[in-house]
Formats: structure tokens, sequence, C-alpha cells
């Protein structure tokens, strides 16, 4: 039997106060086990204050009512989006008296609270917006010197979902303050779903990012630079995440996601067919599903884009596995991802072609399944997850050495489910 001296009776003594505290602290709350859906102001309606010249834009009350209604109406809540969140601009300028956060008293006449009420009391979740620094970006008051207090008035609001952004902070305190404020939120006692930001700043300044600790302590984190309403955003935040995803994919899962940014389907800057690249690609990535768009706008077909129920189950698959691009040859890009259901040890998959290439006609291409990664030899049953016939899968079987077709719209996306199959379903 090993026999222990008094140092190293010391030394286990302080791992395990150590791994006690860290299980005390880290922010274990069970949420966003699938990444989180919702609506988030930010990319449609920015920091649009003045309700005098733009009353339907404006960062308000009745803004927020009106997606709360939308998103029950239309059919959003039904399709799985849950969280209504509001960015910046949603305070006033000054904390109150006694050093408490207030919502802008002209825009929110009837404080945070009954805006949070009335989000839950149609059902949905109330997500809300801060800096972890001494202004917001906009330049409101942040959370620095008030952690625990934003925290309990946030609780006290019945706030589900936080963003914290990290304008006006200094980046090397973003990995001890974050997590501060996370333990915070925890200490609560009330659920709520913590969005982190420091990556995306860190990652600006060249710096290693410590994952592991954004595991421990946020539900998801924004990894790069914002969206912006132009399909050169997109295809460059598709790419970013393309060139980092041998390092970036093991941290997501259920729990702790990557997030490359808002959905900004519906809006000015994406076609039809860019709209779906956007779609596919996201729920390729497991990103969390955050619609930023004029609910009373949209146009039917970018609606069905953000309601297919398909693509939204290949985004909210259980296993929680973030894909990947797996080929790029000729300006098309084949991006893939594991999904349920598992048959005899092989996983079904989503599978996107993207289209890079601006011909005046939908260019075809042939993939091999057994080259981007498909090698069950019972096969598997394919479906196409933008037709019409969303609830069966085509009886189209492909086998590991036959080519998946697909003709991509230029700029567009071809997408497929691939259905893994055992020899009795033959």
């Amino acid at each position: 039997m090993e026999k222990f001296t008094s140092l190293t009776i010391l030394v286990l003594l302080i791992v395990n106060i150590g791994i006690l505290w860290k299980s005390c602290t880290a922010l274990n709350n069970g949420l966003a086990l699938t990444p989180p859906m919702g609506w988030m102001s930010w990319q449609r309606f920015r920091c649009i204050i003045d309700c005098d010249q733009f009353p339907d834009e404006c960062i308000s009350e009745k803004l927020f009512k009106t997606a709360v209604d939308y998103m029950v109406n239309d059919g959003y809540k039904d399709a799985g989006y849950e969280y209504v969140i509001i960015d910046d601009c949603w305070l006033e300028k000054n904390r109150t008296t006694d050093g408490k956060l207030q919502a802008d008293k002209k825009r929110f006449p009837n404080g945070m609270k009954h805006l949070s009420d009335y989000v839950h009391s149609k059902g949905l979740k109330f997500g809300i917006y801060e800096d972890y620094g001494n202004k917001t970006c906009e330049g409101y008051p942040g959370i620095l010197g008030h952690m625990k207090e934003d925290a309990e008035t946030f609780a006290s609001w019945g706030v589900d979902y936080v963003k914290l952004d990290g304008c006006y902070s200094d980046i090397w305190d973003m990995e001890t303050g974050y997590p501060e404020f996370g333990k915070y939120l925890n200490n609560t006692g009330r659920p709520i779903v913590y969005s982190c930001s420091w990556p995306a700043y860190q990652e600006y300044a060249g710096m290693k990012i410590n994952f592991q600790l954004l595991v421990n302590y946020c539900n998801l984190w924004r990894n790069y630079n914002d969206i912006q309403d132009s399909y050169s955003s997109l295809t460059d935040i598709m790419d970013y995440f393309a060139m980092k995803q041998d390092y970036w994919q093991q941290y997501a899962g259920p729990g702790h996601w990557n997030d490359p940014d808002m959905l900004i389907i519906g809006n000015f800057g994406l076609s039809y067919e860019q709209s779906k690249a956007q779609m596919a690609v996201w729920a390729i990535l497991a990103a969390p599903l955050l619609m930023s768009m004029d609910f009373r706008t949209i146009q039917p077909e970018y609606k069905a884009i953000l309601q297919n129920k398909n693509i939204i189950a290949v985004n909210q698959d259980k296993l929680g596995i973030q894909g990947r691009r797996v080929f790029k040859d000729k300006d098309i890009d084949i991006w893939a991802r594991p999904t349920e259901p598992i048959v005899n040890g092989y996983h079904s998959f989503a599978i996107a072609f993207i289209s890079r290439r601006s011909d005046g006609a939908p260019y075809k291409y042939n993939a091999t399944l057994k080259h981007i990664g498909l090698f069950n030899p019972a096969g598997y049953q394919i479906k196409d997850m933008y037709l019409n016939d969303v609830d069966e899968f085509k009886m189209t079987i492909l086998y590991p050495e036959l080519p998946l077709v697909a003709r991509i719209p230029p700029t567009g996306c071809v997408f497929f489910r691939a259905k893994s199959l055992a020899h009795t379903e033959l």
C-alpha cells in the first residue's frame, strides 16, 4: 500500500478543494442541450432609438412585444424558436441613484419586468444584453463594478438568457471576469443561458483562447466577427469556421456551442438561394439559430426557410456533433454533419453542397459517399430537405461507392439528409 507523506496529503487536499471549487462555480446550469433558437434585435434593428422618426423600428417595448406576437402567431414558436433577445441600446445612460441598471424610461415605459412577463405569458423566454466593460458597445452602462447586483437584477426581471459583449473592457481580464459573472448568474438560482463574447475579441487580437474554460462557464460563445447583412460577410464567416474547424469542433456539444452569429435570412443582403445556404451551413455547424429580421415584412419563401422543420431537426440533433467542411472543389464546398440515427455503428449524415460559383445555371456535381465520410455498407436513404416532400424520405438508396449527385444554383445550396440503414431495411 502506498504511503502518503504530509506533503502528498496537502497536495491532494489542494487538488480536491480546487475540484470542489470548480464544481461550485462552473456554469453547470443544464441549459442549451441543443443550440438555442430565437430572435435577436441587433442585426436588423441595430441601435435605432429615435422613436419619433422610426416608430416601428426603434428599440422599444413596442418592437419586442410585436416580435413576441409574430413568433407565436406566425408559427415560429411551433417551429422551435423560443428566445426573444434584446441587444444593445435598451438602457438609460445612467444607473439609478442606488447603482442599479434601468431601462430607457421613454422607450420602455413599463420596465423590463413587465416586458419579461409579457414574453413569458406567451410561452416564450426572455433574453437581454450587457457588456463586460465600463460601457456597452453603444455607450450605455456596462457591468464592471456591478456584476453581482446586475446578475441579481436580471434574475429578478425573469431573464432567461444573457448575452455579454466585450466592448470597453480589458481582453486580458476576460478569462476571469466572464466566469465570475457566470458564477453570479448561477448563484441567483434562476436558469439563465449564458452567451459569452470573449473569444471574438481575443481571436481578433491573435491570442490563444482557453476553450476548455469556455466549456466550463458558457453555454455559447461568439468566435469571430459580427455578421453583416451581405453575402460576403456570410462567406467570410463560413470560411473562417472551416479554417478553424479542426480545433474549434471538439469544444461544441450539448450545453456549449460555437456561435457564428445571427441568421440574416429575410433581410436585405441575401438572395433566396444564399439564404438557403446560410440555413444549411448553420444547421451543419450546430450553430444557435438566432433570427434577426423584421417579422412584418419577411417574404413567405424566406419564412419557409427559417421554419423548415427537417433542417431545424438537423440543427437540434441530440448528439450535438458540430459538422465541418469536408471537401472543396471547383468552387463547390461540401459540408457534412454526423447525426442520429446511428445504425450498426454508422451515423446518419446531413450533407450540404454550397456553390461559390456565379454560373448562369445550376452546376452539376458528383461526390462519392465514401469520399465525404459515409461508409455504411448497408447504404443510406437520401432526402432533399428543400423539396416539398417534407415528411417522408424519398426512396433513393445509395451505397458508399456510389455518387451523390447535386445541381447547385449559383451561390446557393442543395441540402441532403442521408439516413443510415440496416440490412433488414433493404
